[in-house]
């Protein structure tokens, strides 16, 4: 027995059993830890239980965190050797700054999903402004990252003392260099500050839709320095976001996505148009897809050939416009060819055989 101990003391001693007694040390911190955090989460989502948070999101860094804080507490107890000594204070250093910007950014996270889920909850009939609150939370949380980002790298750099004594040489020159960055970078910065001018302004929120480069799509993605379009055969256009700042664009759901639309048709004048208006009429109001706001038929122009009939109906958004659209033309022009098939247009003729020549004065002559 008095060999063993010897022998144990002489191996602590020597510093060959540390980083087994640091491994197990972390694995049970580690562990506990995880048990924690999972009667935690246990406890909140009996409260929020239909939430959909996902509070999953938080585990690894909070695990991360209660590791590295009783291992930083335990080390000062810790017999360490003197190459050790320095190195892993310094270590762990790191490893917390950079574990406390990790759960940072999802905290921020979790909280966006709860922002919109408590939002949505309380505004269930007004889309158009929880489509704006998402589009801000979103923004907001992307700036707050880059932000963390750049605390966390400086962070990490001033823990190095070589760093920090060179500080005041780097600050010296930091106005030139920040000039000369500035100018190289120029069309970066100016491309961020859209991005916030966006998030400020509104000119588009997620889900809106947009026509962008002669393309119908929706607002799927809005980042700091691009928006992803999503087509209407689901391609992605992906738009830098300075061209919404200098360029127009058509936003069809800025106030709210109730839609007029048009179905031209081309006739001729012998198309009686009140039956024509009465066909309109009687398609539009048997449709599901029509709000019941606005059905006319109008004679918008004439030209030599026929007429042209315009049909305007509404709908509560771009998708029900365009099926209705479809179906509004699509029937008028199967109730013109099977009912008044006169009225479809045609090109009219005269020839003139000039004057009748009499046979008894030819043989005369």
């Amino acid at each position: 027995m008095d060999v063993l101990i010897q022998a144990w003391s002489q191996a602590w001693e020597s510093g060959y059993l540390l980083p087994v007694v640091a491994a197990l040390a972390a694995l049970f911190f580690y562990f506990l830890a995880n048990s924690v955090f999972r009667r935690i989460v246990r406890a909140v989502q009996l409260r929020v239980r239909e939430s959909g948070i996902p509070f999953e999101l938080l585990s690894m860094p909070f695990r991360m965190l209660a590791v590295l804080l009783v291992v930083s507490a335990a080390l000062p107890y810790l017999p360490l050797s003197e190459m050790a000594v320095p190195v892993l204070p310094h270590a762990f250093t790191v490893a917390s700054i950079l574990g406390a910007v990790w759960f940072l950014m999802r905290l921020l996270a979790v909280l966006e999903q709860f922002i919109l889920l408590h939002y949505a909850s309380g505004l269930r009939n007004s889309e158009a402004s929880a489509r704006k609150v998402a589009t801000h939370v979103s923004l907001a949380r992307k700036i707050l990252n880059v932000f963390l980002v750049v605390l966390a790298v400086a962070g990490v750099l001033m823990t190095f003392d070589t760093v920090r004594q060179v500080g005041l040489s780097i600050l010296a020159s930091a106005g030139i260099a920040g000039v000369m960055i500035a100018f190289a970078a120029q069309k970066s910065i100016s491309t961020l500050i859209a991005g916030v001018q966006i998030a400020i302004t509104q000119p588009i929120s997620i889900d809106d839709v947009v026509i962008v480069e002669n393309q119908w799509g929706r607002i799927e993605e809005i980042s700091l320095t691009y928006v992803v379009v999503q087509i209407w055969d689901q391609r992605r256009l992906i738009v830098p976001i300075t061209w919404f700042i200098e360029r127009p664009f058509e936003n069809w759901t800025r106030k709210s996505q109730e839609l007029l639309g048009t179905v031209f048709i081309y006739a001729d004048y012998a198309i009686p148009i009140d039956s024509l208006r009465s066909e309109l009429e009687r398609v539009v109001r048997a449709s599901p897809l029509w709000d019941g706001r606005v059905v006319k038929l109008q004679v918008t122009n004439t030209t030599e050939k026929s007429v042209e009939l315009r049909g305007l109906v509404s709908a509560a958004n771009a998708s029900d416009l365009w099926e209705l659209r479809c179906l509004v033309r699509e029937a008028l022009v199967a109730f013109i060819r099977t009912d008044h098939p006169g009225g479809i247009p045609r090109v009219r003729m005269e020839m003139d055989q000039g004057p009748v020549v009499d046979e008894r004065s030819m043989e005369k002559l």
